[in-house]
């Protein structure tokens, strides 16, 4: 690294520049004011003698030698912040809430239960519930700690493991599943599938059918040509009405395995490679200053490894 940078916290501050690739996306991290983020690059550049950042109008856009220059002070800044840190990461001790998003669905029926035994020994954790994309935006931006994401994350300012996958099945009533059966059709031959359920009301998360449409795509080879009887932004909603007989929908097994078991749900259709999509548990790269998100986030990890 050039010698002449000697100011630990202009480095700091160009790191999470380069990793969130905002200076108003840094100081929210830092917790410094935008005006002190420009300050400290601009002395940085003057020491350096070069320009670090291209500015554009969402964000910047890192020159090469800035990018060598992050991988170089990488791993020694994040040292130093960790070093830093209290030793303790006793649960009790006062620590700022943990700031934890995802999908609502996972989110109740698995995150929050599997933190449970945290918040009573003292963690602090504060929801909010979203899709993906502007999820791991804020997240980068520093509005949260951890995101439960649907996709894989693919930014410099951004860590993440897999988490978990989900395998997507078919459902309906009972009684709509008698009907089907009654009909004649043969339940078991994919090929039938689709044609016997064009009559059904199908139910869904939103109007282009994400869900459903690859699900069909996997399964069944072909393209979804039918409409939602109803859309609701909220997979427990729509279990709810395919429970009260409205129709039939495609839904993660994680979240109809009651009602499966209990007789509530019926799954119409078996295939031997169900479709499955990878959630991952995100965070933005770097130390946390709050040692409770390294607790909460070993906490998901470890209770994931059972769902």
């Amino acid at each position: 690294m050039a010698g002449a940078a000697r100011d630990l916290n202009h480095l700091r501050t160009f790191l999470a520049v380069h990793r969130t690739g905002s200076f108003t996306a840094a100081a929210r991290v830092l917790e410094l004011s935008q005006p002190t983020v420009t300050a400290h690059i601009a002395a940085l550049e003057r020491e350096l003698g070069r320009e670090l950042f291209a500015r554009r109008g969402s964000g910047v856009s890192a020159a090469p030698y800035a990018d060598a220059l992050a991988a170089q002070i990488a791993g020694p800044l994040d040292s130093l912040a960790i070093a830093a840190l209290p030793s303790s990461a006793d649960p009790r001790d006062e620590a700022q809430p943990v700031h934890l998003a995802g999908p609502a669905e996972l989110l109740s029926a698995r995150v929050l239960p599997a933190l449970s035994q945290l918040v009573v020994q003292g963690v602090r954790v504060r929801i909010a519930t979203g899709l993906t994309d502007p999820l791991l935006d804020e997240l980068r931006v520093g509005r949260h700690d951890l995101v439960i994401a649907t996709t894989r994350p693919r930014s410099r300012s951004v860590d993440s493991v897999p988490l978990m996958d989900e395998e997507f099945v078919l459902v309906a009533s009972p009684a709509w599943a008698g009907r089907l059966r009654a009909s004649g059709a043969p339940q078991r031959i994919a090929e039938e599938v689709p044609r016997q359920l064009h009559s059904v009301p199908l139910i869904a998360y939103a109007e282009d059918l994400p869900i459903t449409r690859r699900y069909w795509r996997h399964v069944f080879g072909r393209k979804l040509a039918q409409s939602p009887s109803i859309t609701v932004p909220d997979l427990r909603s729509v279990k709810a009405a395919v429970i009260a007989d409205a129709g039939f929908a495609v839904l993660p097994r994680y979240l109809c395995v009651e009602a499966l078991a209990s007789g509530a749900l019926t799954e119409l259709y078996s295939p031997d490679d169900p479709p499955i999509n990878t959630a991952y548990l995100a965070w933005r790269s770097g130390p946390s200053t709050n040692p409770h998100v390294a607790l909460v986030r070993e906490e998901i990890r470890r209770a994931a490894r059972a769902w």
